[in-house]
Order: structure tokens, then C-alpha cells, then sequence
């Protein structure tokens, strides 16, 4: 055997050499040399050609390509989705606004303003109020049944509050510590506020600042023209105060105010702040300052928001 594997390859060359020279079919000899040198190539069945997978995909069929929608069905749909969004988006950014709104477009009335308020009695702001409640010029103005008791500050709904000057930012202790309490008529004629003003709103020490009183005057006399106007709101056209005398901290002083005239949407007021005295003992109050000014009803008012006066019937 060893022999036999040593001259099969120069076997298979004489074979390979005699088949292509001399196509005669083998000898019996030679048949069972090439039978012993080569039975695995004999007994192996020929391999198939695969057919190429490249030209399969070039001859298969291509699918059809997608339908696309009209233009009209992609610009509606697109709409459609955009005003999801907007609305979405609107409404959780205007989730905390809600309730705001719905304050200021339906603004308590001046009775409901009178229970917005309510202090700790042991605290120095509720026996600032039980002070102020006791006072005979709160019953005497309360008999008047051509004014309306309020607190108008506290129409502003709890989530401005803060943003204003008088009704939120002074509203603390040692300033004006007690929201304003207001008796106006229901005409415009004329109005009676009463303040406290702490020893925080100082100019030189123990004397309360000009610029606040100003500003109380200012707001007052305002207020005091609103139910007069056509949509009863206005805006400051001129202020005019005369300092009579010094006004001294930690004390309640009385506003009062009288609409002069009113000329569609201009309105003239007068009034004066003074401190708060007993008269049915005799007492006469003091004037600490004047003033006079004119209001003007903005354009537009028709549509703001009247958050400082009774909502009307």
C-alpha cells in the first residue's frame, strides 16, 4: 500500500494524460488502477450549481411603493395636530391662571369682602381690628344707609394680592398692618376710608412719610369717583396735596372724599385725611392734608376688569 500511495499521483497523470489523448475506453487494468488511485472522486456525486441570489432580487418583482395621502388630507392632519398641542400646551401653562380669572371676572361683592379678612385675635393685627370695630365712628357710619360698608382690597383675587402696593406689599406689620375699611355711596357722591399707619412707613422717625400719605389720597379719592364713571374706573390725570401737619406713626386716620363733578369720562374729586377722634365727645380731628385731582376713564374700560368696585346687577 505504501507503494501504491507513493505512485498515485504519477498513476493519475499517465491516466489523465491517455483519456484526453486517446478518448478509447479504459482497459481493465487501467480500471482498476483508477478505481483504487481516485475512489473518493468517483463516489462523490457532482455538486450543483447554485443560482445566483444577485439575480434573483434583479429579475423579482419590486413591491409597490407606498399611497401617499392628498395634499388637503396632510395639511389637516397637520392642523389637526398643531391645535392638540397649542391646546395642550395652553392648558397646562394656564392651569394655576384659572382661578384667577375666574376671581377677577366675578369679583366678590362689598359684604363678602368684609369676611375675606379675619385676623388671629391674640395677634396684633385682630386687636389693631377690635380697636377699629369698637370705634364710634365705625357704628355711626354704618347707620348711614346711603353708604356701603367694605374692604375693597380684598376684592383683588389672593394670587395679585401681593402684587399690590397698598392692598399686599404694605400689608404686613408695623405698616399699614389693617386692610383699608371703606363706607362709600353707591352713586359716587362721596366716601370715608379708615387707614393704620405703622411706625414702618416713616419718612423722619416717629412721622410717617408724605409720599404715603400721597399715595392714600391718591387711591382714595379714586375710589371714591368709581361707581360715578360710566364703567367705573379711572386713572390718575393730576394730583394735588397740601401738607397741613405732621402725621404721626402708629395710629388709625380717616380719609374722606367728595366727588365735585363728573363730566362723562372725567370726574373732579376733593378730600383730606385727618386723624380718627371721638366727636360724640367732642373731640375735633385733626387735618393732616388736602388734596384735589382728576380722574379719567382710560378707553378700553369697558373691558377691564372691575376688581375695585361692586360688581353691578
Amino acid at each position: 500500500m505504501s507503494v501504491l500511495r507513493n505512485h498515485r499521483p504519477r498513476v493519475c497523470s499517465a491516466l489523465s494524460a491517455t483519456l484526453f489523448s486517446n478518448p478509447q475506453p479504459l482497459r481493465p487494468q487501467h480500471q482498476r488502477i483508477f478505481w483504487r488511485s481516485s475512489p473518493r472522486l468517483l463516489s462523490t456525486p457532482p455538486r450543483q450549481r447554485l443560482q445566483s441570489t444577485i439575480a434573483q432580487a434583479a429579475h423579482a418583482t419590486p413591491p409597490p411603493p407606498p399611497r401617499r395621502r392628498s395634499l388637503l388630507s396632510r395639511i389637516a392632519i397637520s392642523l389637526a395636530a398643531g391645535t392638540l398641542c397649542f391646546s395642550l400646551s395652553f392648558l397646562t401653562m394656564a392651569a394655576d391662571a384659572i382661578p384667577t380669572a375666574v376671581e377677577v371676572f366675578n369679583p366678590p361683592t362689598d359684604a363678602e369682602t368684609l369676611q375675606l379678612w379675619q385676623p388671629d385675635p391674640e395677634s396684633r393685627a385682630g386687636q389693631l381690628e377690635a380697636e377699629l370695630q369698637a370705634h364710634p365712628l365705625v357704628a355711626a357710619l354704618r347707620k348711614d344707609a346711603a353708604l356701603s360698608e367694605s374692604r375693597p382690597h380684598m376684592r383683588i383675587p389672593a394670587a395679585m394680592r401681593a402684587n399690590n402696593f397698598t392692598g399686599g406689599t404694605l400689608l404686613k406689620e408695623d405698616m399699614l398692618e389693617v386692610p383699608a375699611l371703606v363706607f362709600g355711596a353707591r352713586d359716587g357722591s362721596r366716601m370715608v376710608s379708615i387707614h393704620y399707619v405703622g411706625r414702618a412707613l416713616c419718612g423722619h422717625p416717629g412721622i410717617v412719610h408724605g409720599g404715603l400719605l400721597s399715595t392714600l389720597l391718591d387711591e382714595g379719592l379714586a375710589r371714591c369717583c368709581f361707581p360715578a364713571l360710566p364703567n367705573r374706573i379711572a386713572v390718575t390725570a393730576s394730583l394735588n396735596v397740601t401738607f397741613k401737619a405732621p402725621c404721626y406713626a402708629d395710629q388709625f386716620i380717616v380719609l374722606r372724599a367728595e366727588t365735585t363733578r363728573v363730566d362723562g369720562r372725567k370726574a373732579w374729586v376733593t378730600g383730606r385725611l385727618e386723624t380718627l377722634v371721638d366727636e360724640s365727645k367732642g373731640e375735633t380731628p385733626l387735618v393732616l392734608d388736602e388734596a384735589e385731582a382728576l380722574f379719567i376713564e382710560p378707553k378700553g374700560a369697558k373691558h377691564m376688569a372691575k376688581i375695585y368696585t361692586e360688581p353691578r346687577d
